[in-house]
């Protein structure tokens, strides 16, 4: 499995801003993925893109 691209302390710490539920890493894709909301966020040069207008729907 790829190590996400961002602090893993901070992938801790990170919440969907949908739902304020937990975030799952899919080192395939290379996003940040809320199951409850079934949005995956993009993550660019390291840093996650938490709004939900750049979210791909899952």
């Amino acid at each position: 499995m790829n190590a996400p691209p961002v602090d893993p302390w901070l992938l801790a710490k990170l919440v969907c801003p949908v739902t304020r539920g937990p975030l799952r890493w899919d080192a395939e894709r290379g996003e940040l993925v809320s199951e409850a909301a079934g949005l995956a966020y993009p993550v660019r040069d390291g840093v996650p893109v938490l709004l939900a207008r750049e979210a791909r729907r899952i």
